[in-house]
């Protein structure tokens, strides 16, 4: 079974998604790792038993010298595979050019990369929005695309559109990291 690595920074649901529909079954999770002391995902670590690193950013001097501890961690831990399921940093050199990862991002890429995809693309002239998984490289949102998956916009209030992002972004994710491991 294939070993994979999670990052996250807030709620977590996308990792808990990923606990109860990948963990034991398709993947292994042998590390959740948070820069976040009080991200939700920290408890649903703990519920399910994950090895759990939180590593707070704000400790370190550089950029460059937290992604070489992210990855030290990465490393031992044995996962073969990392998966940015709501990691908010922007990762350096340090950390692409050591570790095969994938990012979960909302919007259509290459549309509306960084921050607020969500809003963008709810405002954008297109008439889909959606959510993109790629490998991560040291371009922003730049690595090849894995999956996507679209939503017909039209007639939607934010609400109902920001609800439909996060249910598609969990069946992209799980299509990704099968295909990625």
């Amino acid at each position: 079974m294939k070993k994979i690595a999670v990052l996250f920074s807030g709620s977590g649901t996308n990792f808990k998604y990923i606990l109860e529909n990948l963990h034991n079954r398709e993947v292994e999770v042998v590390l959740a790792l948070t820069n976040n002391p009080d991200a939700g995902g920290i408890d649903y670590a703990k519920e399910f038993e994950i090895p759990l690193v939180i590593e707070s950013s704000k400790e370190y001097k550089s950029r460059e010298y937290f992604d070489s501890v992210i990855v030290e961690h990465i490393k031992n831990s044995g996962a073969t595979l990392t998966v940015l399921a709501g990691f908010m940093r922007i990762l350096t050199k340090n950390f692409t050019n050591s570790i095969l990862a994938i990012n979960l991002h909302p919007s259509l890429l290459p549309r509306h990369k960084g921050l607020n995809a969500i809003e963008k693309s709810f405002s954008d002239e297109h008439i889909d929005g959606g959510v993109s998984v790629h490998y991560v490289t040291s371009e922003l949102d730049g690595g090849e695309i894995i999956v996507q998956k679209s939503i017909n916009k039209d007639n939607l209030i934010f609400e109902d559109y920001y609800s439909k992002i996060r249910e598609i972004e969990k069946i992209a994710l799980k299509e990704a990291i099968l295909l990625a491991i």
